[in-house]
C-alpha cells in the first residue's frame, strides 16, 4: 500500500508540474506533505523514515560542514548540502550582479565576438561545459543565465534558446570529471575512482558529444535566434528613430555602439571585491576534496562574505533570494524519499540485473538508458546511490569490470538528467532565474530541443563504450 501511495502522489506531482497550472514549489511541498502523513505515518507508521527523510539531523554533523575523509553527499531525504550551498549562491550572483559584474561581463564577451549572436550561442556552450567541469554546474548556470538574459536584453535577442544550450552543456561537462556532478562524487568516493579515472574516461566521452551538441543547437537556434532578433529590433525601431532623429534599417546584425564595458562599474571597489569573493568560490569548490570543505560550508562562507562586504543592501540581497526555488527542491527531495523508504528505486535497480542475463552488451544498454530515462524524472543522486551496490554485484556475478558499469551508470545519470526540467539541478536553478526575469520556459519547449539531444549523447556513450571496453 506504501508504494503505491507513493507512486501515485509522484505521478500526480509530475503531472501538475508538467500542465503548469499551479505554481511547481506549491505542487512539490504539498506532495511532500502528503507523502509524509500518508505514506510514512499511516500506511508505512514509520516515524523513523520521516527523519530520514526530513535528514535535519545530518545538519549538525560536522561532516555536513567539514569532512576529514572522503566526501560524501546525502542521498536519503532532503540533500541539505544541496539547499543551503544553492541558497548561499543566490546571494552571491545576487551580490555580483548589484555590483555590475554581470553587466561588465556580458559586454565584455559581446565585444569579443562583435556583438554576434550565433558566435555568442557557440561560445556559451563551450564556456558552460569547460566551467562545469571544474565548478558545480548549479553555479555555472546561475552565472551564464543571468549573463545571457542581460546579453539579450542589451543586443535584442530571445535568450531562452541559449540558456536551454547552456544547461545541457553544463550537465554534458559535468560528465566528465568526478566533481562536475554529485552523482560522479558518490561513484568515484564509493568506487575508489580518481579525478583522473573520470577525465580519461567519461572526460573522453563529454569531448566527442560536446562537438555532436554544438552543431545539434547551432542547426536548431540559428533561425530562432536571428528572427527574434529581427523581430525585437522592428519592434523598438520606433523609439530609436525618436531618439536618433533619423530612419531606422536593419541589415542583419545589430552593431550600433554599445556602452564600453568599463562603463558597466559603477562601483570599482565592490566590483573588485564581487571579482574576489566569485574567485575564492571557484577555488573553494575545485579544491574541496583536498581541503575537506563540503559545499554548504563553501555556500555559507561565500554567502557571508558577500552580506558583510554590501553592508546597506545586506537585506536586498536576502530578500532577492529565490525561496521558490528552495521550496521546490525540498518538496521533492521529500517526495523522492517516498520512492527510497518503501523500496521502489531499489526494485527498478535490481530488475535491470535480472533482466540482463549474462550479455554485456545488454546489460550496458539497459543500465545506460534505464539511468537516463530515471534520472530524467527522479533527481539523480539517489538514483545513482542505490545503483552502486547493483552494478558492484553485476561485476562480481557476470564478470564485467567493474569500471566499465561505472563509466555506464555515470553518463547514464549524468545526461538523462537533462532531458526534463527536473531531471538535474542545474536545470531546475536555471529555469527559475530565466522565469525570474521574466522568460518562462515550458516543459513542452524545454523536452523538445533537451530530449533529442539526450538521445545524442547517450547513443554516443553507449557506441563508444561498446568499442572501447568489450
Amino acid at each position: 500500500m506504501a508504494q503505491i501511495l507513493a507512486i501515485l502522489i509522484f505521478i500526480c506531482m509530475f503531472v501538475l508540474i508538467v500542465l503548469d497550472k499551479i505554481e511547481r514549489h506549491i505542487v512539490t511541498m504539498v506532495c511532500g506533505f502528503l507523502v509524509i502523513v500518508l505514506v510514512f505515518c499511516l500506511s508505512m507508521n514509520d516515524l523513523n523514515a520521516v527523519f530520514q527523510t526530513l535528514n535535519i539531523k545530518s545538519i549538525f554533523d560536522i561532516e555536513f560542514w567539514y569532512s576529514s575523509g572522503s566526501i560524501k553527499e546525502s542521498s536519503i531525504g532532503i540533500n541539505w548540502s544541496t539547499i543551503i550551498f544553492i541558497a548561499g549562491m543566490m546571494i552571491m550572483v545576487e551580490g555580483m550582479g548589484k555590483a555590475g559584474f554581470f553587466r561588465w561581463l556580458c559586454l565584455k564577451i559581446a565585444k569579443m565576438v562583435d556583438y554576434k549572436i550565433i558566435p555568442i550561442l557557440i561560445t556559451f556552450m563551450i564556456m558552460s561545459g569547460f566551467l562545469a567541469m571544474f565548478i558545480d554546474s548549479i553555479t555555472v548556470i546561475l552565472f551564464l543565465v543571468a549573463v545571457t538574459i542581460e546579453l539579450g536584453n542589451l543586443l535584442k535577442f530571445n535568450p531562452v534558446p541559449i540558456i536551454i544550450s547552456e544547461i545541457f552543456c553544463a550537465n554534458l561537462g559535468g560528465s566528465a570529471t568526478m566533481c562536475g556532478d554529485p552523482p560522479n562524487i558518490i561513484i568515484g568516493t564509493s568506487l575508489g575512482y580518481s579525478f583522473g579515472d573520470f577525465i580519461t574516461n567519461t572526460g573522453v566521452i563529454a569531448l566527442i558529444s560536446m562537438v555532436f551538441i554544438i552543431f545539434y543547437f547551432y542547426i536548431c537556434f540559428k533561425k530562432q535566434l536571428i528572427n527574434s532578433h529581427v523581430e525585437l529590433i522592428n519592434r523598438d525601431s520606433e523609439c530609436l528613430m525618436a531618439v536618433s532623429g533619423s530612419d531606422f534599417s536593419y541589415e542583419g546584425e545589430y552593431t550600433t555602439n554599445y556602452v564600453d564595458p568599463k562603463d558597466a562599474i559603477l562601483d570599482k571597489k565592490r566590483f573588485l571585491i564581487s571579482f574576489i569573493i566569485f574567485f575564492i568560490a571557484i577555488l573553494l569548490l575545485i579544491t574541496h576534496a583536498q581541503t575537506g570543505l563540503t559545499v554548504a560550508s563553501i555556500g555559507v562562507f561565500v554567502a557571508a562574505i558577500t552580506l558583510v562586504t554590501s553592508k546597506n543592501d545586506a537585506i536586498d540581497l536576502i530578500k532577492r533570494v529565490d525561496y521558490k526555488t528552495i521550496l521546490f527542491f525540498i518538496g521533492l527531495f521529500i517526495v523522492v524519499g517516498g520512492l527510497e523508504q518503501t523500496g521502489i528505486l531499489e526494485s527498478v535497480a535490481d530488475l535491470i540485473g535480472k533482466v540482463s542475463g549474462g550479455n554485456t552488451k545488454i546489460m550496458i544498454a539497459i543500465i545506460i538508458w534505464i539511468s537516463a530515462i530515471a534520472s530524467a524524472f527522479v533527481d539523480n543522486i539517489p538514483f545513482a546511490a542505490t545503483m552502486i551496490p547493483i552494478i558492484q554485484s553485476l561485476a562480481i556475478s557476470q564478470g564485467v569490470p567493474l569500471s566499465t558499469l561505472a563509466w555506464t551508470l555515470t553518463m547514464g545519470t549524468d545526461i538523462g538528467g537533462s532531458a526534463t526540467p527536473i531531471g538535474a539541478s542545474a536545470n531546475v536553478v536555471g529555469i527559475s532565474v530565466a522565469e525570474k526575469e521574466g522568460y518562462s520556459i515550458s516543459w513542452k519547449g524545454y523536452c523538445m530541443y533537451s530530449v533529442p539531444a539526450t538521445v545524442i549523447v547517450i547513443l554516443i556513450s553507449m557506441i563508444y563504450i561498446f568499442i572501447k571496453y568489450i
